[in-house]
């Protein structure tokens, strides 16, 4: 653990520079989406060779959370969905209405053998802004909080021990405000919500947020990306 707390505070700087120039670009909304169809819930059999482990998260708009976890080697899939939430198998409509206690997540199947648990939590503190309260950018409400869905006592340690050294060395301006919610639900999102980065690219939103956002994340993690991006 001491290690990867030594790589945290030596980021420190570039954490703070990066996430305010990613808040800059944020002058698209997630909320421009088109009329969805519905979804079910989600469930992924990988390869029976591969021992596969599960990570949830909550970043704000799934479309930027699933281009970059997708990106890295050792995932092996990434599903954008509704987790947290009360009402069974909603619909996007439902969701965005910030009633239903649903976060928009990503679920993100991965080979540990390959990327470990912790790096994938390195990724989600430095790919969005885990010290703004229900908002990233221009989207604003509790289905876009962020949050770490835990799926044991392991992944609840883990989380909480990154986010209090994280506090405690000034990495951020203000103090973290991610939540750490128990694992529950994931339904499976829309179909057209499905790798929407790359089935979009020129979409406002894709463009003028995620894109910038992507570039950032290829050159920070360049050593963790899958060989033929």
């Amino acid at each position: 653990m001491s290690e990867q707390i030594l790589i945290y505070k030596g980021t420190a700087m570039r954490y703070k520079v990066m996430i305010g120039v990613v808040l800059a670009l944020f002058s698209w909304s997630c909320a421009q989406k088109e009329n969805p169809n519905k979804g079910m819930s989600d469930s992924y059999a990988a390869a029976s060779n591969i021992k596969t482990d599960t990570a949830t998260f909550g970043t704000g708009c799934f479309w930027c959370s699933e281009a970059i976890f997708e990106q890295l080697d050792g995932v092996l899939k990434v599903t954008s969905g509704y987790s947290g939430g009360h009402v069974v198998n909603p619909t996007y409509e439902e969701v965005s209405s910030g009633t239903t206690g649903h976060a928009e997540s990503v679920q993100i199947v991965f080979d540990p053998s390959k990327i470990n648990y912790d790096e994938l939590l390195k990724v989600f503190w430095q790919t969005h802004d885990p010290t703004s309260l229900n908002k990233q950018g221009n989207d604003v409400g509790p289905q876009y909080r962020s949050v770490i869905f835990y799926r044991n006592s392991l992944q609840k340690q883990k989380a909480e021990y990154y986010k209090e050294e994280l506090d405690k060395s000034g990495a951020f301006p203000k103090p973290i405000v991610t939540a750490i919610e128990p694992y529950e639900n994931f339904y499976t999102a829309e179909d057209y919500h499905q790798n929407y980065y790359t089935n979009n690219p020129n979409q406002p939103y894709c463009y003028f947020v995620i894109r910038p956002k992507l570039e950032k994340f290829e050159k920070v993690f360049k050593d963790k990306l899958k060989k033929d991006m």
